[in-house]
């Protein structure tokens, strides 16, 4: 019912900037946290920054480079990325957790590719 929708993804420049976003739509129920995350070809997905209410986390990769950020009127969640360099190339995926305890869902978007030159 949840549904997630990942743009703004491209080819860029070492040393360049992109925004990715997150639509959302659907019943949500209550926003438990949100997040990015991304996968390498030939690696695992590894977590690339969270945020709740009251917190944000950020991979020690990405600190000082990436901002997360939510639009909570266009229920859209945003990653801006800057100095980005070629091992931040992946496929990169939104993540949403609604509800708490037994009232728990998590939800993925399709992922949007990023590629960053050299």
């Amino acid at each position: 019912q949840v549904q997630l929708v990942e743009s703004g993804g491209g080819l860029v420049q070492a040393g360049g900037s992109l925004r990715l976003s997150c639509a959302t739509s659907g019943s949500i129920l209550s926003i438990n946290a949100m997040g990015w995350y991304r996968q390498a070809p030939g690696k695992q997905r590894e977590l690339v920054a969270t945020t709740t209410s009251s917190s944000t986390n950020y991979a020690d990769s990405v600190k000082g480079r990436f901002t997360i950020s939510r639009d909570n009127a266009k229920n859209t969640l945003y990653l801006q990325m800057n100095s980005l360099k070629p091992e931040d190339t992946a496929v990169y995926y939104c993540n949403l957790v609604d509800g708490y305890w037994y009232n728990r869902r998590e939800y993925w978007g399709q992922g949007t590719q990023v590629t960053v030159s050299s």
